[in-house]
């Protein structure tokens, strides 16, 4: 009785469903010949500027490393660390009372080989009167002379000491061949430097500008070697420090004539103004190196490339038939969001942006333009 009782209370629901249920129309099918729609890009020229962010160091414009020409002590130093100093000014006194005593020793030696020559040569002109009279032989005479010569000899090396010890002693005081700011001092009052020393006293660097060292692949740099070429003037280079513009404009000055062999790049280095100092050496930074410019780039969104497995790249291109078709194509550079055509399309052709999953080859479709952002330059 209870189990007739559930039986008749569903088929009670089953029929206020039926009636109940809104009767729509019918689900519409798409039409046998219906065109599906996509979203299409119109191909343009344009103006378009590749560079590279290359990373390198930074290092002085000039630098001198001070090193002593003679042994000494250090009795004296006349600047203040981290300053700058000048061209020819003083750095370091190296005590010259040894040196002044050997340059007053070679003056001594040299008064008396002048002497020598002095009493030499009026022997040599007392016997060239007596030779023609037979006063002397002319062997007495021929040695006379010799020793003339000789005398002359001595002069001329005790001058040419007198020279070096002059030279010695001006070498004590040790001077700034080039005006820039100098960093540590390597040694203090009372040190005892060498001659030659393979440690310098301290290091000064012209940093007025400066240079930065960068690697670039050699078949990039064919491609800037032929851009400078048809400008016929250097690239514009930016210094980046942190990944962030400084403002500061450099040229390329030259690139090394060897390629490494294991990198397969090429050393570049651009200098640049540095008037602030701001830049210092040994920096790591980015030289943002003009690679070329053209004024008719073709570029396509990188959502309308296709890549097979063979690694052959094409698009679909609508028709002026309105059918759809892939198109193979070549690319090279990465651009944004897009992708630089070298060949296969035109400009005024229309490449499918969004929709390739519904279309197939010589299929009718309807094209509605897609508005994109502006090509970024790099």
């Amino acid at each position: 009785m209870k189990r007739s009782f559930v039986i008749a209370g569903l088929f009670v629901v089953l029929i206020a469903g039926w009636y109940l249920w809104p009767k729509g129309s019918p689900v519409q099918q798409p039409a046998p010949n219906a065109r599906p729609e996509v979203s299409v890009v119109t191909i343009k020229t344009g103006s378009l500027l590749l560079t590279r962010d290359l990373p390198g160091r930074s290092s002085a414009f000039r630098m001198a490393e001070i090193r002593p020409q003679v042994s000494g002590i250090i009795t004296r130093r006349f600047f203040e660390e981290g300053s700058l100093v000048r061209q020819g000014q003083q750095l370091y006194q190296i005590d010259p009372a040894p040196l002044q005593a050997a340059f007053n020793s070679a003056k001594a030696n040299l008064g008396k080989a002048e002497a020598s020559v002095s009493s030499v040569q009026a022997q040599v002109a007392r016997y060239e009167e007596l030779v023609k009279i037979g006063g002397v032989s002319q062997q007495e005479y021929d040695d006379a002379k010799a020793s003339l010569g000789e005398a002359r000899a001595d002069v001329a090396m005790a001058s040419s000491a007198v020279t070096t010890a002059r030279i010695n002693l001006d070498y004590s005081r040790v001077i700034s061949p080039i005006s820039g700011r100098i960093g540590q001092s390597k040694v203090t009052e009372g040190a005892l430097v060498n001659a030659g020393q393979p440690e310098p006293l301290a290091v000064v660097q012209q940093l007025d500008q400066i240079y930065v060292d960068v690697s670039q692949s050699s078949a990039e740099l064919m491609r800037l070697r032929q851009n400078q070429k048809d400008k016929a003037k250097s690239s514009r280079v930016e210094l980046l420090v942190d990944g962030r513009p400084t403002g500061r404009i450099g040229t390329l000055k030259f690139s090394d004539v060897t390629v490494n062999p294991t990198t397969g790049t090429v050393l570049l280095r651009a200098l640049f103004p540095n008037q602030d100092h701001e830049i210092l050496t040994g920096m790591f930074v980015h030289a943002r190196i003009e690679q070329w410019k053209t004024d008719m780039a073709i570029l396509v969104p990188q959502k309308s490339v296709s890549r097979s497995a063979d690694g052959s790249v094409s698009v679909w291109v609508v028709g002026a038939d309105g059918k759809v078709n892939p198109r193979p194509v070549a690319v090279s550079e990465v651009v944004g969001d897009r992708w630089l055509v070298e060949s296969g399309l035109r400009a005024g052709e229309k490449v499918v942006y969004e929709g390739i999953m519904k279309i197939q080859p010589g299929m009718a479709v309807k094209a509605v333009e897609a508005v994109l952002a502006p090509v970024p330059q790099r």
